[in-house]
């Protein structure tokens, strides 16, 4: 764009902070992004005041049900700021709504983001972009549409926060539940590909804060820079769950984010079952031994806040077992029987999840 289509530029506007023309540069600079993370039914492209998807999709359904999430990334965006790399934190942000979505058996169709900053610096907000495209087209999601918004005075020049939000539909008589649920289920985890985005609140404390690691700390246990093992983006389990609800009984799922393990597979068990997961059937990655050693961190602390290596939990059918791992292993994520699901009153210990053993080497 020139001066002469935003004549205001150099006005009252662009006095108080917001530039209109480092808007525009940015939106040219995404455009290509965006285009490629698009579905068939999406209608039109960047420009418009509302994303457009062809409905007449979901006529294939018998009764389709919608479902939404929504989301953001928590604290790790100050791991982005402070590395200045800002084209992974997208995965992050696609990951924690399109995973949260498809645990009741919804494909994701479409997602929008929001992206608030202090200062529109053009290749930066491209980059936040770049990264939201490139996982939607991992998820099969379309990024229908976005809003970035320029906040001076409220954030700081280079400081940004990002959300986003997203839809999908699921045939109701294949929603996936507590309603499914059934004693005998297995209960099959899959592997965390790090942090994710969950506990960043803890984790700096504990490392940048207290134990004083500057971000490009060579760790050993990492085999790399801490501000690398940080910004690890977030697996996304979208497609393989798709699949696994398709070609397995797999009766619930749940996504392990904030509030660890436990917690979050709390929310798909019915209160008349127990899941009993045994600790050492895995060696959480290096990151969360670090975190609990350096910061003396309670086990009871660090389960409540991390995903301890455990991003996302199927229970499926017994005899759908090898099936189930034989699927997830085709989308190149390992998978593994962390325990099962019994009545309430054959459990060892009261509770809908009880966390039993211990973990290799801790």
């Amino acid at each position: 764009m020139t001066e002469q289509s935003h004549p205001a530029e150099q006005g009252a506007y662009a006095a108080a902070g917001v530039s209109i023309e480092a808007a525009d540069r940015a939106i040219d600079l995404m455009k290509g992004w965006v285009e490629k993370a698009r579905r068939p039914e999406m209608i039109g492209g960047l420009g418009g005041f509302a994303g457009l998807f062809d409905a007449s999709a979901l006529t294939r359904y018998e009764r389709p049900l919608l479902a939404t999430s929504t989301d953001g990334v928590g604290t790790k965006v100050a791991i982005a700021q402070q590395m200045d790399v800002h084209d992974t934190i997208g995965f992050d942000l696609v990951g924690m709504v399109v995973d949260d979505l498809v645990v009741c058996g919804a494909e994701p169709l479409f997602m929008t983001d929001y992206i608030a900053c202090g200062r529109v610096v053009p290749e930066r907000i491209a980059a936040i972009v770049k990264g939201i495209a490139e996982a939607c087209v991992v998820a099969g999601t379309a990024l229908i549409g976005g809003e970035t918004a320029e906040h001076p005075g409220l954030l700081d020049p280079d400081d940004y926060d990002v959300a986003g939000a997203t839809t999908g539909v699921v045939e109701a008589s294949k929603l996936l539940g507590p309603g499914r649920v059934r004693p005998g289920d297995v209960v099959i985890a899959m592997e965390a590909s790090g942090l994710h985005s969950n506990g960043y609140s803890l984790v700096r404390h504990v490392l940048l804060n207290t134990a004083k690691w500057e971000l490009d700390r060579h760790v050993d246990d990492f085999g790399r820079t801490l501000g690398e093992e940080l910004l690890e983006p977030t697996r996304i389990y979208a497609k393989a769950c798709l699949d696994l609800a398709d070609r397995t009984r797999t009766h619930a799922m749940s996504h392990v984010t904030g509030g660890g393990l436990a917690a979050n597979l709390e929310r798909v068990m019915p209160e008349e079952l127990t899941a009993t997961i045994d600790r050492s059937t895995w060696t959480p990655q290096p990151v969360f031994d670090v975190v609990r050693r350096v910061g003396e961190v309670s086990q009871a602390d660090l389960e409540a806040t991390l995903n301890c290596g455990v991003g996302m939990v199927a229970l499926t059918a017994a005899d759908d077992v090898d099936a189930a791992i034989g699927v997830l292993a085709q989308h190149d994520i390992r998978a593994w029987v962390a325990g099962e699901v019994t009545t309430a009153s054959e459990a060892s210990r009261g509770g809908k999840v009880v966390l039993e053993g211990q973990h290799p080497g801790w």
